[in-house]
């Protein structure tokens, strides 16, 4: 009801601004609503890659880039959150503006370029949440200016293994150039090699499992790569998947920006793609569904499609904070009506 009242208000302000006064928002929830412990499990719950999660619907990397409101977003009842992407030096990102809402469309493009305030940064904040509850993920990037991406990538294994409930490696941002090279079939094998070697390396001997983020816009022959490599190499999941570069009819004056377009216009291809991945490896790696999700039947078309979990963030823009604790609480009467006693009985039964 809130963010009713203030969205028109909100939605007077450029895009970016408006994402960080919704940043500076989240800081500000009581203490009681920040990291409280998860429910005892219940039908929602699941485990994933040996993690147990209080239910499936968590927050995209993008929202929370600089690691500032992990627990404030747990305590609105989010299952799970990802923080980032985060790279090892600071960077500003692309030029402003970068960020666009498509009202018309339910949508936003996005041209941010990893912007972040570095490894470092992000470490202090979540060293400092530590012994609090619930699962973090945390999005690990390479810096625009790298001379070696995968040198990037590992290092940032190393610094974040020891504090992640899972790391989730970003090759698919369609805002860092060259970046989705590294979806490449033998690119991909040196990078993941690379990661899972960083992990063993890292200090305290955590091996948080490891998920992988792909675009939506691969081809057939990229898609059984990119499947038998995260098998091989044993992955904790696939996250399926990042915004696109594909621009299907849009009516928002904002169309023809550059950059990954997400939310209403991206579901359909995201879908598609998930369904693809599923039948690719042929249900033996957890994948998360990703784009254009804004209900609980959205949500429980990818569950039965073949997601474990799900992932908001453009939604949020148009429904506000609140959207996660009412797409789980439709998830289980879904969940009730078509006769699962669990969502994991539900996974892949489309």
């Amino acid at each position: 009801m809130l963010f009713r009242l203030l969205k028109p208000a909100i939605f007077a302000l450029d895009s970016e601004t408006g994402h960080r006064l919704a940043i500076a928002s989240l800081k500000k929830l009581p203490a009681r609503g920040v990291g409280s412990r998860p429910k005892d499990a219940g039908p929602l719950s699941i485990d994933v890659a040996g993690l147990s999660f209080p239910n499936p619907v968590g927050v995209a990397a993008g929202f929370d880039k600089d690691a500032e409101v992990p627990d404030a977003l747990l305590g609105l009842g989010f299952g799970f959150t990802e923080v980032g992407s985060i790279t090892p030096r600071p960077q500003a990102g692309n030029p402003k503006p970068r960020l666009f809402r498509l009202v018309e469309d339910n949508a936003v493009i996005n041209r941010m370029g990893f912007n972040n305030a570095g490894g470092e940064a992000a470490l202090a904040r979540i060293k400092a949440r530590q012994a609090r509850p619930g699962i973090l993920g945390i999005n690990v990037g390479a810096n625009k200016d790298s001379e070696d991406r995968i040198a990037d990538y590992a290092t940032m294994t190393r610094m974040m293994a020891p504090y992640a409930s899972y790391l989730a490696v970003n090759i698919s941002s369609p805002n860092t150039p060259g970046l989705r090279a590294l979806q490449d079939e033998s690119a991909l094998t040196s990078l993941i090699d690379a990661v899972i070697d960083a992990r063993a390396e890292a200090e305290g001997g955590a091996k948080p499992p490891i998920f992988l983020k792909v675009a939506p816009d691969l081809e057939p022959a990229d898609i059984d790569a990119i499947a038998r490599i995260a098998i091989d190499k044993q992955l904790g999941a696939l996250i399926v998947s990042n915004t696109t570069i594909s621009r299907p009819e849009l009516r928002s004056h904002h169309a023809t920006e550059t950059g990954g377009l997400s939310g209403a216009p991206l579901r359909a291809l995201a879908l598609e793609r998930l369904r693809d991945f599923r039948k690719a490896t042929g249900g033996a790696i957890p994948l998360v569904g990703v784009g254009g999700i804004s209900s609980a039947d959205h949500a429980w078309e990818r569950i039965r499609a073949g997601a474990s979990l799900v992932q908001l963030y453009s939604a949020m823009v148009y429904e506000g904070p609140g959207l996660g604790a009412r797409i789980v609480r439709g998830l289980e009467r879904l969940m009730r009506r078509d006769g699962f006693t669990s969502i994991a009985e539900a996974i892949g039964t489309e």
